[in-house]
């Protein structure tokens, strides 16, 4: 066992006799050790009660024969973070759980791990990090929330109560249909009901065969999520103690270039957030897996988008789907269309992935749709090219709610707060495109989401009327023509910087087209005068971040080749 080195022999005296002080007895030093890598913190819905569950899964591995060392991440509430410079934390806390995760695990030399993440960064930097260890890790998530209701019965979510904002302020909605969704949008524990960037990453690990199934759907806090949280536990203590087992589950032998492959196209038949583009890409990098940002279009044309969430469907959330078939249901449809859509691989559980979705079928065709019947032929995510993103764009189809084609005069922001202002000031128009820019992984630094405005605009009625297009990012709330992760961002020198007011900007998502229409010479004469905004900063972590962070085209990985 990997654990030996910190505990046999006579050497190894003095750790047996610090591990004998946490309650060590001489039994426990032949079984193996197994870490217990947990995200609860108490200001997150989706953690705040994720130290009652470490508790039953190291119960349960304690009951399996092996000895859990619990230990924590830390974890950061993009919805609280959310239209302030705390955001800039957010992305940046991705790389602060892969580093803790692997630093914990490799110093200790512990056997085997089972990860309880549930929100945001929390579930890609856990990955990661797990990624560096490669050891055999069991992915157990904390569950979706249960959607909200207004007093009236509307079902509601956490993007309900960003948009509300937009609508009160265009006086919509009273002040007291405000604190209606306010105090109903989030009714308890979990991460937030609709298929925004938790749910996506946690659905996608069900595809990359690295949960149990029931992973994404299954509602928190219920006796079925009990259940997954035992079964993830007797999982992980079965690998732990079969030699061979630790060798063929280890998690690089699962987490693969399919796997990578089988997640996109679960992301495309669900329209996740484009958030986990971001994620995705640098999970493929710490995986060794050669995957470009231009390989999502292929996979979209081969993948059907059969499920419509909140945002982009706000009478359907995460417990719906679980209740119609789950994240099984999905890719047994999908992979109706042919063996190019799934790929068959290992999965955590023993079983291959096209094994494990062998019996699965819908229960519900209103929730998840037949092949026969998609919401469109192609998938809900779409990478788009041209002058004003040479390495490429993120745009969520799944929740665009007004034409896929789009031309308009630029109104240009040098930042989110420039732009929030501005738009309540009434500077953006029905035909505008909105830029936001500086906002990328490097300029921000830390690539803000950009919830609000695009809220904003969907609460003032210009939601399908305009265009949003920034080298920042999107909540998986976001919904609208909103194109994010431009690449290459203000801060290195992008076209998106030199963008000016009135310029003529063309979106064609079909055609995977950003472009802005001005000619070879006029661009040339730009970028001849362009000197990149650097924003000051006064926090040493964000300048060591915005110092070493790639692109976002790249995944915003941290670069080590210094």
């Amino acid at each position: 066992m990997r654990s030996d080195e910190v505990k046999k022999g006579h050497q190894r005296t003095p750790h047996r006799s610090l591990l004998r002080a946490t309650g060590l007895k001489d039994e426990d030093f032949s079984k193996p050790f197994i870490g217990v890598a947990n995200s609860f913190i108490e200001i997150i819905p989706g953690h705040f009660f994720l130290d009652k569950v470490a508790d039953i899964i190291k119960d349960e591995i304690r009951a399996n024969g092996c000895v859990p060392f619990e230990f924590n991440t830390i974890g950061i509430d993009d919805g609280i973070a959310m239209g302030h410079d705390g955001m800039l934390y957010s992305l940046p806390s991705r790389e602060l759980i892969a580093s803790s995760v692997e630093s914990v695990m490799n110093a200790h030399k512990l056997d085997a791990m089972i990860a309880i993440p549930n929100c945001d960064k929390i579930v890609p930097g856990m990955i990661m990090g797990a990624l560096r260890v490669d050891v055999p890790t069991v992915f157990v998530s904390g569950g979706p929330m249960a959607k909200g209701y207004t007093k009236s019965g509307t079902p509601i979510d956490l993007a309900t109560a960003f948009e509300a904002v937009g609508q009160h302020e265009a006086g919509k909605i009273t002040a007291e249909q405000l604190l209606d969704i306010e105090c109903n949008a989030c009714p308890g524990a979990g991460s937030c009901s609709g298929m925004f960037t938790a749910n996506s990453m946690n659905t996608l690990m069900e595809a990359m065969g690295i949960a149990l199934p029931g992973n994404g759907t299954i509602p928190a806090q219920t006796k079925e999520r009990e259940a997954l949280y035992r079964a993830a536990a007797r999982r992980i203590c079965e690998i732990a103690k079969d030699s061979a087992a630790r060798e063929q589950f280890k998690l690089k032998n699962i987490l693969n270039a399919k796997a990578v492959r089988n997640a996109f196209a679960v992301d495309m038949a669900m329209g996740g957030s484009t958030n986990t583009v971001l994620h995705m890409l640098a999970i493929a990098n710490e995986a060794g897996v050669d995957f470009q940002l231009k390989d999502i279009n292929t996979i979209s044309q081969n993948v059907s988008h059969i499920a419509k969430i909140s945002p982009s469907l706000t009478t359907v959330h995460m417990e719906d789907i679980n209740r119609a078939g789950g994240v099984n249901a999905v890719m047994k449809e999908i992979s109706k269309r042919g063996t190019e859509v799934l790929a068959d691989n290992l999965t955590i559980t023993g079983e291959t992935l096209l094994e494990r979705i062998a019996n699965a079928e819908i229960a519900d065709e209103n929730i998840i749709h037949p092949i026969h019947n998609p919401y469109s032929a192609v998938g809900g995510l779409a990478i788009l090219y041209g002058n004003l993103a040479t390495e490429g764009a993120v745009v969520k189809t799944a929740g665009i709610t007004g034409s896929r084609v789009f031309t308009g005069k630029a109104v240009c922001f040098d930042g989110q707060a420039d732009a929030v202002a501005g738009i309540m000031m009434g500077k953006v128009q029905a035909g505008d495109v909105v830029v936001i820019r500086y906002e990328g992984p490097k300029g921000g630094p830390g690539m803000q989401e950009m919830l609000t405005p695009t809220s904003l605009l969907m609460g003032m009625g210009l939601g399908s009327t305009v265009a949003l297009v920034t080298d920042g990012r999107f909540s998986g709330a976001t919904r609208g023509a909103a194109i994010g992760h431009v690449s290459p961002e203000a801060a290195e020198g992008g076209m998106i910087g030199l963008l000016q007011d009135g310029d003529e900007i063309h979106i064609d998502v079909d055609k995977y087209i950003l472009s802005v229409n001005l000619s070879d010479e006029e661009i040339t004469n730009r970028k001849a005068a362009f000197v990149p905004l650097r924003k000051p900063l006064s926090s040493r972590w964000l300048g060591q971040y915005r110092a070493l962070v790639t692109n976002a085209a790249n995944g915003a990985v941290l670069r080590t080749d210094l």
